[in-house]
């Protein structure tokens, strides 16, 4: 069953993205809200999909640690669950994104659209420099900023090297940062067919002040994220023996 329910859900997840894949062309001339509302509304609806085909559901802890005014949220990377679920958590945020997902078609044309922040990581100090610079004009638009640290998904149980960016954001920018711990991977893992029925746990930990060095701060946000997701990543497992 949950084999044909993942197939189901595959079906529907992008076949549903095709389409309004073909809607944000259409709306390459208007200006950036219209394209963000088609992607809002594409995240709600394949949510929908997670819930009533995939059996995968969600729950937000922490949802006082989210500061009122535009923020950076550091967040551990398992699936492609988080890229689509922080569309509904915030109206219009802005992604951190490497620079090669800029020349994917369409979908590069659609994400410099809405204003996302593209980074060269072999760009060395003048790419850090422009992602800083970028991220600020997000910030300053009254938009949330989100930043994968890894880089890319890691499965659940295991960490990737935590790259500066997030570090140069935090010192440069003199902004507290809010790290977020997940456990995604367990019900929809990196590159698996299988979605596993369940409920996928977010939580956003306590923000992280400004005032600590680069190393302090780096120690810091790994150390949350990595022993928070741990704890939730053991939780899903537990959750799954007990069916």
């Amino acid at each position: 069953m949950t084999a044909f329910r993942s197939l189901l859900f595959n079906f529907y997840f992008f076949g549903e993205l095709a389409m309004a894949m073909v809607v944000m062309f259409l709306c390459l001339p208007f200006p950036r809200p219209a394209m963000e509302w088609v992607i809002r509304t594409w995240a709600k609806t394949a949510g929908w999909g997670m819930r009533a085909i995939a059996g995968i559901d969600y729950e937000i802890r922490g949802i006082e640690n989210i500061p009122d005014e535009p923020t950076i949220f550091a967040s551990k990377h398992q699936s492609m669950w988080e890229t689509v679920s922080f569309w509904w958590f915030f109206r219009a945020p802005v992604y951190v994104m490497k620079k090669e997902l800029r020349s994917i078609p369409f979908w590069g044309w659609y994400a410099r659209k809405c204003q996302q922040v593209f980074v060269d990581r072999s760009g060395g100090a003048g790419a850090l420099k422009k992602m800083v610079r970028d991220s600020l004009e997000g910030l300053n638009s009254g938009r949330n900023l989100i930043i994968f640290p890894e880089g890319s998904r890691a499965p659940a149980g295991e960490k990737l090297h935590y790259h500066p960016g997030i570090a140069a954001l935090y010192s440069r920018l003199s902004r507290r940062v809010v790290p977020v711990a997940l456990n995604s991977g367990v019900f929809w893992g990196r590159r698996e067919f299988l979605k596993r029925p369940g409920r996928i746990i977010i939580e956003f930990l306590p923000p992280i002040e400004v005032g600590l060095t680069r190393k302090e701060f780096a120690h810091e946000l790994e150390n949350q994220i990595e022993s928070a997701t741990d704890k939730l990543v053991a939780e899903a497992y537990e959750s799954l023996k007990a069916r």
